[in-house]
C-alpha cells in the first residue's frame, strides 16, 4: 500500500511517521506528477487559507479534485 502526504504545510512528519507505523510504502510529496500509483493521500492540517493558497500555488486543486472523482468512481463500480 502507498500512501503519499502531501507535505506543503502542517505536522508533516507526524503523519509520515504514524502512517510507516501502519502501511508499508509513505512518500512525501509536493508535486501533482507525484501522486501516481497511490492509494491513498493525507493532506496534513493546518490554517484552512494558508492550505487553500498553497493548494492554488502549487497547481493542486484540479489534480485533488481528480483523485478524489476517481476514489468515489472506483467505490462505486465496486458495488
Amino acid at each position: 500500500m502507498k500512501i503519499d502526504v502531501l507535505a506543503i504545510q502542517g505536522a508533516v512528519r507526524e503523519h509520515e511517521t504514524a502512517l510507516q507505523r501502519c502501511v508499508a510504502d509513505v512518500v512525501l510529496v509536493k508535486k501533482a506528477k507525484q501522486f501516481a500509483g497511490l492509494d491513498g493521500l493525507v493532506i496534513p492540517g493546518g490554517e484552512s487559507t494558508t492550505i487553500g493558497r498553497l493548494l492554488v500555488r502549487f497547481s493542486l486543486v484540479e489534480p485533488i479534485l481528480q483523485l478524489i472523482s476517481q476514489a468515489i468512481s472506483d467505490m462505486i463500480m465496486e458495488k
